[in-house]
């Protein structure tokens, strides 16, 4: 009894190194949380006592937080979207994937990962072996994926879009392209699944962002961020008007008529607030707090009511991968909800956050 008081008690992780993961894989269930510290939700979370706490309930379950932009291979191997994703691992196999995970969502399911028996060793190996080596692209996806890479001169394969980059290699890739002063298309790979396996297969590069030139791959973000610093890269952009060879298919629009709408609402004042009434009438506790707490602070804010548009309410979960309400926005970028308003407030960086201070 003793000892069992001076243990110390069950808590999250941070992966350091492939090892670390693949070591706590291995010594039985896992759970391992995946974030980013540019992602205002999967940040929150992973700077919670959230995983610790799980981890104190749980202590047959180890719980690691991976930083996918310090261990971009975890996210290649693990096939992780986007940020935040939770993944489920038992006798050295991931037996589920969260996207987009929420607190309540990754409690529940720990709950339930705490009970669920383990698949055997033996059958999680067995799958695989019985499987050819790479799944061969079908003849309809290569077309599909001919079209795509060839759909404008300089095409670009990332996450997120050219407003919206959705990973620091994304934002790294658009950053050289505008610096070259190239004119370029993007197609977000987290909208189309079948596009963004396939292509993967297709040009044997396995991730993303990726770079095209009349249909040919050139690179991904290591090797384009080379070729910018030798000079070279310049070579590879073709200006269009002297490309008289080359004539791109029509592309399909990279803009989403929904997503224009939202950018729109969040740039129309510096600071937008998206909550359920108006200021002089919330129709909620959590935005009656928050529209307080801007007042107290001395911020000005536009608003907007998102119980007078479903598809503006349902429509920015997604856009900002945050599932709740209500929502502040400064310069275009969430700030959070209103826990991390709180927490902002409490430690008097909110204005240094919002880019007011």
């Amino acid at each position: 009894l003793a000892q069992d008081l001076l243990s110390p008690p069950a808590r999250a992780m941070e992966a350091k190194s492939t090892a670390d993961l693949q070591a706590a894989i291995d010594a039985g269930k896992t759970v391992a949380l995946f974030w980013a510290q540019w992602h205002p939700g999967a940040a929150a979370i992973a700077k919670s006592d959230l995983l610790s706490l799980l981890a104190a309930d749980h202590e047959k379950i180890k719980f690691l937080k991976v930083d996918g932009d310090e261990l971009p291979e975890l996210v290649t191997k693990w096939d992780v979207p986007q940020v935040p994703t939770a993944v489920l691992f038992a006798n050295g196999a991931k037996v589920d994937t969260l996207v987009g995970v929420t607190n309540a969502q990754l409690v529940a399911r720990v709950e339930s990962f705490a009970t669920q028996a383990a698949p055997a060793p033996a059958a999680a190996a067995a799958a695989p072996a019985a499987a050819p080596a790479a799944a061969a692209v079908s003849a309809d996806l290569e077309t599909r994926l001919k079209e795509l890479v060839s759909a404008a001169l300089v095409m670009l394969f990332m996450k997120g879009s050219k407003t919206d980059p959705f990973c620091k290699f994304s934002r790294q890739m658009l950053e050289i392209l505008e610096k070259e002063k190239c004119e370029y298309a993007t197609f977000d790979i987290l909208q189309d699944e079948e596009v963004r396996a396939g292509l993967k297969e297709f040009s044997n590069w396995p991730t993303f962002p990726q770079l095209y030139v009349g249909g040919k791959l050139v690179g991904g973000v290591d090797i384009v961020k080379e070729m910018a610093e030798d000079g070279s890269l310049s070579d590879h952009l073709p200006d269009p008007s002297t490309s008289l060879d080359f004539k791109p298919l029509v592309a399909k629009p990279d803009v989403n008529p929904l997503h224009e709408k939202l950018k729109g609402l969040i740039t129309k004042e510096q600071v937008m607030l998206f909550m359920k009434g108006d200021p002089e009438g919330p129709k909620c506790g959590f935005s009656n707090t928050i529209v307080g707490l801007l007042r107290d602070q001395g911020i000005k804010f536009g608003y907007f009511d998102i119980l007078s548009d479903e598809e503006v309410r349902q429509g920015l979960k997604e856009y900002s991968n945050w599932p709740t309400f209500p929502q502040l926005y400064s310069n275009g970028q969430l700030v959070g909800g209103l826990d991390i308003i709180k927490e902002l407030v409490e430690t008097d960086s909110l204005k240094e956050e919002m880019g007011l201070a």
